[in-house]
Formats: C-alpha cells, sequence, structure tokens
C-alpha cells in the first residue's frame, strides 16, 4: 500500500527529471537539481520504497504490431472487486479503475494488431464472466495528450535544466557499437521490456542475465529501442500526491472536421493528464486531474466546453485506481517469471513516422 508522503521541491525535481530520462544516472540528476548525489539517490529509493514513484519502461504497442483498447465494463456490484483483481495481475492490462458508483470499471487492453484473433479470447471470456452485464472496447488510434508525461509532474524544471537532461542516455551506443536498424522484437526483447516495466532503473547486470546476453549488448538494445520509439520511461506516480486527487474519464462525441482542432487543444490543458482518438460510439477519451470536483467543473464548464465540434459528452470519476501503467509488484522472481512468460516472436519493430 502506498505510505503518505508529502512531496518537497526535491521530490519534484527528482520526479520532473526522471520523468526525462529515467535511466538518467543519479549523478547526471544531481548535477541538474544541484544537490549532492547521495541526497538525490536516498530522495529516490525512500519514495519508491514507499510506492510513491516507480520508474517504469513502457513500449509503444503501434510499432511492435499491437493494439490498446480503453474496455469499459459494466457489471454487478458483487462482481466488481474481484474482477478488478483479476484484470489486474494480468500482464496484457493497465489502467484499471472501479468507477465511483461500484457497478462499472475501465482498463487499457493490449491485444495482437488488426488482422489477428488474439484479442477475442479475453474480451469472449469478460463477457461470459458472471457479474458481467456489457462489455464496450475502443480501439486506440492515435495518443493525442499526456504521452511525454502530466503536465502537472512535469513543471518542476526550467529550460535549461531540462535541456541538460536530453543529452546522450546512458545506454547511447557508441562506435561500432551502434546498431545499423532498430532490433528486431524476439523473446529476448520482451523478457528485457518486461523487467524495465518492473524497474525502468533496473540495473544492466540484472538485465543481461534475464536475457542472455552481455552488459553492452543489452545496452545497445534499449538505445536501440529507444532511438526507434519503441520504448519509453515514465515515472509512475499518482496525482493526488501534487495535490490533484480528483480523476475523471471523458468521452468525447467530436465531428470529424473539428477532431484535429480538439485534440491539439487537449494536448495544450493542464488538466489532461492523457487523452486518445479512439474507434467507437465517442471519438476521443481523456483523463483529466483536478484538485477538487469544483475545479472540474470549471474545466467542463470553461476550457472544455470553450471548444467547437464536442458534441455529446460522458464523464466518470475514478473511486481509485488499482493499476497504473507498470505491472503489479511480484513478491518473488519465481512469482515473476510465472506472470511474465516469454512473448510471441512474430512482432517486428516498425518505423512509423511521428506525429
Amino acid at each position: 500500500m502506498t505510505q503518505s508522503v508529502t512531496l518537497d521541491a526535491l521530490d519534484r525535481r527528482l520526479i520532473h527529471a526522471l520523468q526525462i530520462d529515467g535511466r538518467a544516472s543519479f549523478s547526471r540528476i544531481a548535477t541538474v537539481l544541484g544537490a549532492p548525489e547521495r541526497t538525490v539517490a536516498r530522495r529516490y529509493h525512500r519514495l519508491r520504497s514507499a510506492l510513491v514513484i516507480r520508474v517504469v519502461g513502457l513500449v509503444d504497442s503501434r510499432r511492435i504490431g499491437m493494439l490498446d483498447w480503453f474496455v469499459r465494463i459494466d457489471c454487478t456490484p458483487d462482481a466488481t472487486d474481484a474482477l478488478t483483481t483479476a484484470l489486474a495481475q494480468r500482464d496484457d492490462t493497465s489502467w484499471i479503475a472501479p468507477l465511483a458508483g461500484g457497478t462499472r470499471l475501465t482498463c487499457m487492453v493490449r491485444t495482437p494488431g488488426a488482422g489477428a484473433d488474439g484479442g477475442r479470447p479475453l474480451f469472449d471470456h469478460l463477457l461470459r464472466t458472471p457479474g458481467v452485464r456489457d462489455v464496450e472496447a475502443g480501439c486506440v488510434l492515435r495518443p493525442v495528450a499526456g504521452v511525454g508525461g502530466w503536465a502537472g509532474r512535469t513543471s518542476a524544471l526550467d529550460a535549461s535544466e531540462q535541456a541538460a537532461l536530453l543529452g546522450p542516455t546512458p545506454e547511447s551506443p557508441d562506435g561500432p557499437e551502434v546498431l545499423a536498424e532498430a532490433p528486431g522484437w524476439g523473446e529476448a526483447e520482451a523478457r528485457l521490456t518486461g523487467e524495465l516495466a518492473l524497474d525502468g532503473r533496473a540495473d544492466v547486470a540484472e538485465l543481461a542475465a534475464v536475457t542472455g546476453w552481455s552488459a553492452s549488448t543489452v545496452r545497445r538494445h534499449i538505445a536501440g529501442l529507444r532511438a526507434a520509439g519503441v520504448l519509453h520511461f515514465e515515472v509512475d506516480v499518482s496525482p493526488s500526491h501534487f495535490g490533484f486527487p480528483v480523476e475523471a474519464l471523458l468521452w468525447l462525441e467530436v465531428s470529424p472536421a473539428a477532431l484535429g482542432g480538439v485534440t491539439e487543444a487537449l494536448s495544450q490543458h493542464a488538466a489532461v493528464a492523457f487523452a486518445a482518438v479512439t474507434t467507437g460510439r465517442t471519438s476521443v477519451f481523456a483523463m483529466v486531474q483536478c484538485r477538487d470536483t469544483d475545479a472540474l467543473y470549471d474545466y467542463l464548464a470553461g476550457e472544455l466546453a470553450a471548444l467547437p465540434g464536442i458534441g455529446r459528452m460522458e464523464t466518470a470519476l475514478v473511486q481509485r485506481r488499482a493499476k497504473r501503467a507498470g505491472p503489479l509488484l511480484l513478491p518473488s522472481a519465481a512469482e515473476r517469471a510465472q506472470r511474465f512468460p516469454p512473448r510471441p516472436t512474430a512482432y517486428r519493430v516498425s518505423r512509423m513516422r511521428t506525429s
């Protein structure tokens, strides 16, 4: 359980630095923050041991031939908790949240890409689960806001400090070790990113043991995956620690002609932690963080209402987050090996134009 911790200015600056480069060395971060390296390291370990923050390595599903879905599940009140727990234990789910009211929950599910039927068993199983009344899934076509981190946790460093952390990464290849092209996606890459999802700052020696590669090969593959846009690192931290405990989910019906303008505006709204264009009855899904319900009303009636092209809007308050971006932490290596088996090797990294 997350402990009650009050973030001070140094904590917030450290979190911002880790959001920019989750694998930056403590010495590099300390130089930018103007604090002793030992102090920075102690702060990080204190926050991580209290389960306040965790650096997680995340894979862009589109670049390995996978799809992400935002799923809404309507169920009976007595089934909500058990279903939430079961979904949280899967390694293909994230962002799991029972909604206020007690009969609905949402989550993100990752499945094989278009043309494959690997995602059907999960959706079919959900529909056959006792207590589940309805399942609605919208495929993420394009994330449009929040990919680089919610603005509420990325406002502690000035422009020069951010620039100092945007240089070469610890695994940046040099000389003959540079990969000629983006690495493939196979069992070893899945194991590598699986470990980085648990701990984005995992030691290279630990990663080498998991993958069977040498330390230099691990560094080259991390650098190659990052350069190709396949792998990035985020700080998994609840916005409540920044004074924004109210989280609302929005489903927006936007006219096609206004889609570009609305999504561009959402990417600039400080309250929007994440937004994406999706398939389904509504075309835009967004996560919004606010200090209280009054602030949520002000956002809905102010910035959001001012955007032309938005028709119907549906909102829901998150009761709690049972799982965020990273997988659940497991108590033993044996359980970890059982929970995160090697993934199929059929997918290859594809270079995609960033938009």
